[in-house]
């Protein structure tokens, strides 16, 4: 079965060495140079540079559309054969957000409250970014519901980083 992993920056070389995944997604702010890691081909690292923020902040890159397609294209190509890992640098708010868009995009028939309790189960400390689960809300055509299930299971637990975990597609 196939599972999206997620982790912090710190924890991405050995979660890539645990998990044998091919498929990585960086979510940074921009300007953060982040390199393909060795193990990982070309064409199969996605950087998404975009700030942890819900609303505009001077300097910093609001989420919008372009950044959620960016993510949807990506699970839509990977070839779920390995993991795929997801990292931005404290492994809480943007990888939680985009490993719970990806769960409902590639899942279209599961619940969203299902995946959110899912992942608040694997993840205490995830606290996905409301405004990237709003676009892709929208743009997966899920009339709030996912926006509504991850208000419900509300902030995680407070963490410097998250641990990383593992999140089932089915």
């Amino acid at each position: 079965m196939p599972t999206l992993h997620v982790c912090p920056l710190s924890r991405l070389p050995e979660t890539l060495a645990e998990t044998d995944a091919r498929h990585v997604m960086t979510l940074m702010k921009a300007g953060t140079a982040i390199a393909r890691p060795e193990s990982i081909r070309q064409g199969r690292h996605c950087v998404v540079e975009v700030s942890d923020i819900a609303a505009p902040l001077d300097g910093h890159v609001l989420p919008d559309e372009s950044h959620i397609g960016r993510i949807l294209d990506f699970v839509a190509a990977w070839d779920r054969e390995h993991p795929l890992v997801i990292h931005c640098y404290a492994g809480i708010s943007r990888s939680t957000a985009a490993a719970y868009i990806a769960a409902c995009a590639l899942a279209p028939e599961r619940d969203e409250g299902a995946v959110a309790d899912a992942l608040r189960a694997a993840a205490p400390s995830a606290t996905p970014n409301p405004l990237f689960v709003a676009i892709a809300d929208r743009m997966l055509g899920r009339d709030g519901r996912m926006s509504t299930a991850i208000a419900r299971i509300g902030r995680g637990a407070d963490a410097f980083e998250g641990t990383p975990f593992s999140l089932a597609l089915a």
